[in-house]
């Protein structure tokens, strides 16, 4: 008689790291505190430079908070801090990226107030010195684009030993610090977090 055959058995499934959900905002309320916050970054940026503009001359400095805070009007052609003034155009073609690559993620958010916070922070401090590169001058000279995406950053705020710098900034390096963070941590953009960083984080909480 034949053997009957033995039905074959499926393929058991690759194991996958499990991801934790956080509690945190969902994707609606996170896009939408996100936006208002890169809102509010760009409005105060872009307002404290049009308040230097208008009550400066370039090269003043003005008593903030003596010895530890002046505002001083400066135009920086160059990145963050005042490096790399003789390539304003890369600047301009990174900070675009980078704006993009933002807008892309917040789409993806929900799950995390700190995501929330670092992505909105990062968006409206690079729009804010986009701003810069594409409307001020040399970019943008009497209603012609005389040199587009070269525009002099305005930059007020200097402490003792340090480049001068603008509310953008701060927002930028602020969020890019914390983001990284989040990532080095296990903390995904949807709020998820991997169960083996979680593990190791109790880990090495109970040691």
């Amino acid at each position: 008689m034949p053997s009957a055959e033995t039905p074959s058995q499926p393929e058991p499934e690759r194991p996958t790291s499990p991801q934790l959900q956080t509690k945190g905002p969902r994707r609606r309320l996170a896009v939408g505190v996100a936006c208002l916050l890169a809102l509010s970054a760009w409005l105060l940026d872009q307002g404290t430079k049009l308040w230097v503009e208008r009550t400066m001359e370039i090269g003043q400095q003005v008593d903030a908070i003596p010895p530890v805070l002046f505002w001083r009007y400066h135009l920086n052609p160059g990145a963050a801090f005042s490096m790399g003034t003789d390539h304003t155009w890369v600047f301009t073609i990174i900070q675009a990226l980078v704006l993009a690559v933002g807008l892309f993620y917040l789409s993806r958010l929900g799950g995390s107030w700190l995501w929330t916070l670092g992505l909105g922070g990062l968006i409206g401090g690079v729009a804010g010195n986009l701003t810069d590169r594409l409307f001020r001058a040399p970019s943008l000279v009497d209603g012609s684009f005389e040199q587009f995406g070269q525009g002099h950053v305005v930059d007020m705020i200097a402490v003792p030993h340090f480049a001068v710098f603008n509310v953008a900034d701060s927002f930028i390096v602020c969020s890019i610090i914390g983001l990284c963070a989040l990532m080095l941590f296990g903390l995904n953009v949807d709020g998820t977090r991997d169960a083996k960083n979680t593990s190791a984080t109790k880990d090495t909480e109970a040691n």
